[in-house]
């Protein structure tokens, strides 16, 4: 006699089997039963642990289909390691993406006065900049600020972010940057006079940035005053830039304010 399966469900009804991925650190996923995607930090037996953009956590069982990964469903596995996977982290802190593409770009901006202030967002930031799609320009300098805001023409769909130096009640910088009104662009800026001091002095091997008198320029005294090699501050500032290898080199008051410019562009922040 034949023998047929007592499964009576139509072909193509039925749930094709999912590929299965390892839960290797790192790998960013989506729980769709709740919409959480996050990237995984720890993986034990039967559960994966996984970690958002903000650092939440939330624990899940590893069920067959249980998972998405860039919109396709997927079975998570435990890697063949027995030991509990740990995720590795971008200059910037985040939780990195392995073999993550860049995304294409927003409209959205973000713009920084100087090229040095740009080569040190792009230094620790760059690849969550690269992930979100976010490009960084330069400014040389932000008397015009207003202006160059109206011709970007910022919106709901395109926000602009300022990041200014010398960002102080009562300064010039403070009273133009109050100027820029538009809902759609954010201005925020340090307390330094210069990027370099938003490098932590501890990690330059000097005990602290030295003043500069008034009316000096800034660079120039402060290379003179370190012993640097004050005609050629480029150079100085690429050796600076070499001793920056993560956010923990950077003083906090620089940290926030980037990580606020990039929530609101991204629309993470509040316009």
């Amino acid at each position: 006699m034949r023998q047929y399966s007592a499964d009576l469900t139509p072909p193509w009804k039925k749930s094709q089997p999912a590929p299965e991925v390892a839960a290797e650190p790192g790998l960013v996923v989506e729980e769709p039963g709740t919409g959480f995607c996050g990237a995984v930090i720890r993986c034990e037996a039967g559960t994966v642990t996984l970690e958002d953009r903000f650092g939440k956590h939330r624990v899940f069982p590893l069920e067959p289909r249980g998972f998405l990964l860039e919109g396709r469903v997927v079975t998570l596995v435990r890697p063949s390691s027995s030991a509990p996977v740990r995720p590795s982290r971008t200059a910037s802190g985040s939780v990195a993406v392995p073999g993550a593409r860049a995304r294409v770009a927003r409209a959205g901006r973000i713009y920084v006065e100087g090229r040095h202030d740009a080569e040190l967002v792009e230094k620790v930031w760059g690849d969550d900049l690269r992930v979100e799609g976010v490009v960084v320009e330069y400014l040389g300098g932000v008397d015009d600020l207003p202006s160059i805001v109206a011709e970007f023409a910022p919106g709901p769909d395109a926000r602009l972010g300022v990041l200014v130096d010398h960002l102080v009640p009562g300064s010039k910088e403070w009273r133009i940057a109050e100027s820029v009104t538009s809902e759609h662009a954010l201005v925020v800026g340090h307390p330094y006079i210069d990027i370099w001091e938003a490098v932590k002095p501890s990690s330059l091997g000097i005990a602290a940035w030295p003043r500069v008198p008034h009316g000096q320029d800034w660079k120039t005294g402060v290379c003179r005053a370190l012993g640097w090699p004050s005609e050629n501050t480029g150079a100085v500032w690429q050796a600076i830039l070499k001793r920056v290898t993560s956010y923990k080199d950077l003083e906090p008051e620089l940290l926030g304010r980037v990580e606020e410019l990039i929530d609101f562009v991204t629309g993470t922040g509040e316009a």
